[in-house]
């Protein structure tokens, strides 16, 4: 699956997304009415009908629920972190409402199978591992590569140096800062993966156990790829959900 951005999002898309990033930071805790369409309407200079379809993919999301002749109200925060990816930006994202925490820090490595997939010419690349928390839960381990010249952009960045540093930023993030051509795409694939005994005593599992696995290949506006991220997801603290549009014309 690619996730791309290209200028181009729709004003119901985009006020869906402020309203998302709202609800994610707590400034709408659970039960707290939101706006209504017509000070919404008026805030954001948009009419009523943008407005009600952005509430209609918050409603679909489970983000938000209406309740006729009183609003529009946050949702209940269940155990399982929810997010809905379409895009680049919803990756930066994650910083919002998760927590990185460092268990290995930058450091460079001879890693043949990333460094092919990375499409270098030699096999030494730059590697970094770490936990995605959710209200202090762990739910995701993930072991980042990246080709050399990108890893040199980032490897005195505090947060990717310290063991056990906790911060609120996405490699994504640091990097499209950085980098002269920005992140523009990522390839994804999903899989069955399995605990190793390392990664169980990260996450907290019994070992052997079924994991979700998430491979995602991140692209420059030049296409050149400028990380590999690999993801083993808890499925009981994690649901993932992508919103498949239809181009009509």
């Amino acid at each position: 699956m690619a996730a791309r951005t290209d200028g181009k999002e729709s004003a119901y898309l985009r006020l869906a997304r402020e309203l998302r990033s709202a609800i994610l930071q707590h400034d709408y805790p659970e039960g707290k009415r939101l706006p209504t369409e017509a000070e919404l309407a008026e805030t954001h200079r948009v009419s009523r009908q943008t407005v009600r379809r952005a509430f209609q993919d918050l409603v679909a999301e489970g983000m938000v629920y209406r309740i006729p002749g009183r609003g529009t109200f946050a949702a209940p925060r269940e155990e399982q972190y929810l997010r809905q990816f379409g895009s680049i930006d919803d990756l930066m994202g994650l910083s919002i409402d998760t927590t990185m925490q460092l268990l290995t820090p930058l450091h460079r490595k001879v890693d043949l199978d990333a460094a092919g997939r990375l499409r270098l010419a030699a096999d030494r690349v730059h590697v970094l591992e770490f936990l995605r928390l959710h209200d202090d839960v762990p739910f995701c381990l993930t072991t980042v590569f990246l080709p050399p010249e990108v890893g040199k952009l980032v490897e005195s960045v505090p947060e990717l140096t310290e063991v056990g540093a906790r911060s609120r930023v996405t490699i994504i993030g640091l990097l499209d800062d950085r980098l002269t051509d920005p992140i523009a795409e990522a390839e994804q694939s999903i899989t069955v993966g399995t605990a190793t005994p390392e990664i169980a005593e990260q996450l907290g599992c019994e070992p052997h156990r079924s994991l979700l696995r998430i491979d995602r290949m991140y692209q420059s506006t030049t296409g050149q790829p400028v990380e590999l991220a690999v993801s083993h997801f808890l499925p009981e603290h994690y649901s993932y959900r992508v919103r498949l549009r239809r181009n009509v014309r």
